[in-house]
């Protein structure tokens, strides 16, 4: 698996990393932009909160966990700038999106921006303790706790007391987010919050009967026969379970490792599309049509989180599978997502597996899943055992 480790390392180090800091600092009025074209020029200058975040905790982590990099570490504390400036209201809540300048454009109702906003601050103050990153770690997750059972608020759309359900993402977020703010959270607090998150992604979403993860289901745990409640997103739940593993090593607990890789691996024989390759990015645990129209779409973290979950189980399990998936995911990612011509990824393929648009960054793709995945599937081949047969190559 050394070849293999090297590989991921130097395309995370030499391609990915270097274009994001090339093309996507603003230097004018602080934070990054994401909407970035093939080549890395702006088309929109729109910023996402969530994605600058994401970046703040990217370059803080590879800063703490790879080396020193004072680029890197100048980059977190660049977008952490123009977050602390402008990204909140009145109340603490982080907005959606702002223009350019920092002006708010949408209302704070995704609490995901919150989420990685607590995650980016989280990993700034590992590497730059200031009290006032402690506070804002803190304070967001606790609003976050606050929020969790009505996470949009005022913003929801739905009827009150009409279908009442609740959605995967925000349980599995929880999961590596605890561990990653167990220094700013505290063991204790942390011991106490994973067996809730991890009875509602193992035991709530997770359906005995079939195997699978559904992304919604009632307040009470139960089916909704709707599009809501029918819908399986394969990407989501394998995502999740390297998280999951993560608590398994936290909590030395096999048990949870091993089912953790058999459900991710039960969910990407699924989700794997027999007849084109790749993972579907929706689907309808009844097979009734999708309301999603990009429901055959291939997206990059789909996969990358993918390749992150096989590397993991095949490191802490020596399971065959997961040498095996890994072989045959790692051949199309690194085939029809990799851009051969110019730096950084593909983001979004059409079921053939071509490109259907070639920009590198918009509204939700920013920088994360692909470094995130290079990193974490480099580090965990290095620990795993080596391949018997040849050597993968992109």
């Amino acid at each position: 698996m050394k070849h293999l480790a090297a590989l991921y390392k130097k395309e995370l180090l030499e391609n990915v990393l270097p274009f994001w800091i090339n093309h996507s600092k603003d230097e004018q009025h602080g934070g990054f932009f994401t909407c970035l074209d093939r080549a890395g020029n702006v088309f929109d200058t729109d910023k996402f909160m969530w994605l600058q975040g994401r970046e703040v905790w990217m370059f803080a982590m590879l800063y703490d966990k790879v080396t020193q990099n004072p680029q890197w570490k100048e980059m977190a504390l660049h977008g952490a700038a123009f977050m602390e400036k402008h990204g909140r209201d009145a109340q603490g809540n982080w907005y959606f999106s702002l223009a350019q300048n920092g002006q708010p454009l949408i209302q704070p109702y995704n609490i995901f921006s919150d989420c990685f906003a607590a995650l980016g601050f989280g990993a700034l103050y590992k590497i730059d303790p200031k009290p006032e990153y402690y506070r804002i770690a803190k304070e967001t997750f606790d609003n976050i706790l606050q929020r969790r059972n009505n996470p949009k608020g005022i913003y929801t759309k739905n009827v009150p007391g009409t279908r009442n359900l609740k959605n995967f993402a925000l349980p599995m977020i929880l999961c590596n987010l605890s561990l990653e703010l167990e220094h700013i959270l505290g063991s204790e607090k942390v011991n106490e919050f994973i067996p809730e998150v991890l009875e509602e992604v193992m035991n709530v979403f997770y359906q005995k009967d079939t195997g699978l993860v559904l992304e919604n289901v009632y307040e009470d745990g139960s089916f909704s026969d709707s599009f809501e409640g029918r819908l399986i997103n394969p990407g989501h739940a394998i995502e999740a379970m390297w998280f999951i593993m993560d608590l398994g090593v936290r909590l030395k607990d096999e048990t949870l490792i091993q089912r953790a890789v058999k459900i991710g691996l039960d969910m990407l024989e699924y989700g794997w599309d027999k007849q084109y390759g790749g993972i579907l990015y929706f689907m309808d645990i009844k097979n009734q049509p999708p309301q999603q129209l990009e429901w055959d779409q291939k997206l990059w973290w789909v996969h990358m989180e993918t390749l992150v979950f096989l590397a993991k189980g095949w490191q802490l399990t020596g399971n065959e599978a997961c040498k095996a998936w890994f072989e045959k995911v790692h051949a199309y990612t690194w085939e029809h997502f990799k851009d051969n011509e110019h730096p950084e990824w593909f983001g979004y393929l059409n079921r053939r597996g071509e490109p259907l648009l070639e920009l590198k960054g918009g509204k939700w793709k920013g920088c994360f899943h692909v470094p995130r995945a290079l990193y974490q599937v480099w580090q965990a081949l290095e620990k795993a055992p080596a391949f018997a047969e040849q050597p993968v190559v992109a």
